[in-house]
């Protein structure tokens, strides 16, 4: 087989299936190991895709945001880990800011029982569990983003603008080196750079999954922000460690 013909192969599996283990394309493409290795090489050099840990994965950029129940179902117990250990960093007389987003939704379940904080969300679905465990809660009020439930609009940011926060908790929806933090949503930017802003400490909950990819918006650089994520098993892992406060937990 040529090498053209089996790179383009390769690059229909993973658009078929977002991920490809090295295996798997040595097995169906019929080549070595280091045939296949130095395939994805040349790919990831060309920004086709983006070579992981025993395999690859595809490179998604710019894509459209997915609504609360798809991202719910995505990843979970990578979720639960990361927001478990995001509400082990909240102590009594905090006032914490929760964006609108799964991890970030998950996050509150596992707060400390009976601890006295303040919380201000845009998420009417996160406003709704925060009083169920009796935290005082305030929630911004505008325009109801209906994939999402996220409050958005100049309502918003006018509320959101006096406060100031000792943590603010935030999803993203891409995470790279050079683009920064991004979603797709400019309103939903806006309100996420608000309160990273106004925030002591800044905190980005976002699992591996996340990260090399890029949407429409930059909300954040990463030297200004902490993030939490699960194992980065990527090949520039290290970079980002050099460029921000990564924690990473186990699921």
């Amino acid at each position: 087989m040529l090498t053209e013909e089996r790179q383009q192969q390769i690059l229909q599996l993973i658009q078929e299936k977002n991920i490809v283990k090295l295996q798997e394309l040595t097995q169906k493409l019929d080549a070595s190991e280091s045939t296949i290795r130095r395939d994805l090489q040349d790919l990831e050099d060309q920004h086709l895709l983006l070579r992981i840990h025993g395999g690859a994965k595809k490179i998604q950029r710019f894509m459209l945001e997915p609504d609360m129940q798809q991202k719910t179902s995505e990843h979970p117990s990578e979720k639960r880990a990361i927001a478990a250990y995001g509400a082990s960093l909240v102590h009594a007389e905090d006032v914490i800011y929760l964006d609108a987003g799964s991890t970030t939704l998950e996050l509150i379940d596992h707060l400390p029982r009976g601890i006295q904080i303040k919380a201000v969300t845009n998420s009417v679905q996160h406003a709704a569990r925060l009083i169920e465990r009796q935290i005082e809660t305030i929630i911004l009020g505008g325009n109801i983003k209906l994939s999402t439930q996220a409050t958005l609009g100049y309502t918003a940011i006018q509320q959101l603008e006096p406060f100031r926060f000792t943590k603010a908790f935030l999803g993203a929806n891409g995470i790279e080196l050079t683009a920064g933090i991004t979603t797709p949503d400019p309103d939903e930017a806006l309100l996420k750079k608000t309160a990273a802003r106004q925030a002591d400490m800044a905190i980005v909950l976002a699992d591996a999954s996340k990260f090399e990819q890029i949407t429409f918006t930059k909300f954040a650089a990463l030297r200004d922000v902490m993030i939490i994520t699960d194992a980065l098993d990527l090949q520039n892992a290290q970079a980002y460690h050099e460029e921000t406060s990564i924690t990473e937990v186990m699921k």
